[in-house]
């Protein structure tokens, strides 16, 4: 039975970051992938393009964006019900701070080809990297960690003296170890349409990502530029359920906002014929456990449930808790990996968690005062990129909001006094 420092199970972005942090630092690593490698991955695949300096990709000549990038958008589009909207910059002129002397972006990747890509430069590192072999058991045990896998080829069994559950949010090792029992589930659909740029819409182009807040009830609508096709979704963040389940009417809800993009966007495309992938986005509601009692087992990404409440993105907080995660066991602090997890995290997420909650309750009002403002979208950007942090203009935004709730007040009531005048 082999032995090694760390067995890290999962291969998407905290898997892999874990996996060659750990390897770059010396350590003996396995790393698990229950799926054969490329392997299709339900996500959107919009990230902000500051991952270049988690990764350290300037540094290290083992991995290009050119390889996983397949387009850079700096424009987002707004609407509301497909209708009322609003093309801004991601850097309007006159930008300060650090987007100035660097424009910020999202890259769209397909995450088959972005986590192979991590995952084959993990093993370049000294990961060993087993794909096609699903873990069906973890044991903790006095003084390591035992776990057994089976695949194709034929049944694996491993221990080492420290694991990393970077599964996703279903996945088998915090089940295993009773982590994360109460989580907050939000639920996404989505598709991928062929497309040739220069057809439908004008503003269909390879730099503008779209996002529509009214077809969604408590959620949003989003379509990402790819090289060659349109991913199209629909997520509800707040359902009706803590979990998102039993509320038979949001695939009805989700699909018939993924229809309604696409022929506003004059795409044409059979509702029949498109295939819907479907998945659980286990969005931070506060503060959880995030290792076991003995500290020899760690969650990251999305089994950590790292989705920011208010935007529903994940892949650079994966990252970066995956990096963390690594470190924290080469340095042998894993008895402050939640601590840690929570000085990266807890500050910022708390606060788009309480903007989220009112967001998602009144997104018309907050479309109007909010979304189309002139500077909204530069801080949005700014926000997904971490060169923004919600704590930081939380307090600014409220502020805003209850002006604007008051104005709103006044005009309503000024109309009412005129129609009981006439």
């Amino acid at each position: 039975m082999p032995h090694y420092d760390v067995i890290v199970v999962g291969t998407g972005p905290a898997g892999n970051a874990a996996a060659y942090t750990l390897a770059r630092g010396g350590a003996r690593v396995a790393l698990l992938e229950k799926h054969t490698l490329p392997r299709h991955k339900t996500c959107g695949g919009g990230m902000p393009m500051v991952v270049r300096d988690v990764l350290a990709i300037d540094v290290c000549n083992d991995l290009s964006p050119e390889t996983f990038v397949e387009a850079d958008a700096r424009y987002m589009r707004h609407t509301w019900n497909f209708a009322d909207p609003c093309l801004m910059p991601m850097n309007p002129e006159g930008s300060t701070g650090e987007s100035a002397r660097r424009p910020l972006s999202l890259w769209m990747v397909q995450r088959s080809v972005f986590d192979d890509a991590l995952a084959r430069r993990a093993a370049r590192a000294g990961a060993e990297l087993r794909d096609a072999l699903p873990v069906r058991v973890v044991h903790t045990e006095p003084g390591r960690v035992r776990v057994l896998a089976e695949g194709p080829q034929g049944a694996w069994e491993g221990t080492a003296d420290f694991l990393i559950g970077a599964d996703g949010a279903n996945g088998i090792v915090a089940r295993s170890v009773g982590l994360r029992r109460n989580r907050a589930l939000a639920i996404a659909i989505e598709v991928e349409v062929p497309h040739r740029w220069g057809d439908g819409h004008p503003d269909l182009r390879p730099d503008v990502c779209h996002l529509e807040y009214g077809a969604v009830r408590r959620g949003y609508a989003w379509v990402f530029p790819k090289g060659n096709h349109l991913n199209v979704g629909a997520g509800v963040f707040r359902p009706r359920q803590p979990d998102g389940r039993g509320d038979s009417t949001v695939r009805a809800e989700l699909h018939r906002a993924i229809h309604g993009y696409l022929q506003a966007l004059g795409v044409p495309a059979n509702p029949d014929t498109l295939t819907y992938h479907a998945h659980p986005l286990p969005i931070w509601n506060g503060l959880d456990t995030l290792q076991t009692r003995e500290h020899r087992v760690l969650l990251a990404g999305d089994a950590a449930g790292l989705i920011n409440p208010f935007f529903g993105d994940g892949i650079l907080h994966a990252l970066k808790s995956g990096q963390i995660a690594a470190q924290c066991i080469l340095n042998g602090t894993t008895s402050r990996y939640t601590r840690a997890i929570a000085t990266e995290f807890q500050a910022n997420f708390d606060a788009a968690l309480r903007l989220a909650r009112f967001f998602y309750q009144w997104p018309g009002f907050c479309y109007r005062h909010g979304v189309k403002r002139p500077g909204a979208t530069h801080t949005a950007t700014r926000l997904l990129c971490g060169e923004a942090m919600f704590q930081d203009i939380a307090t600014r935004v409220m502020r805003r909001i209850r002006e604007a709730m008051r104005a709103d007040r006044t005009a309503s009531d000024a109309a009412l006094s005129l129609d009981e005048t006439n």
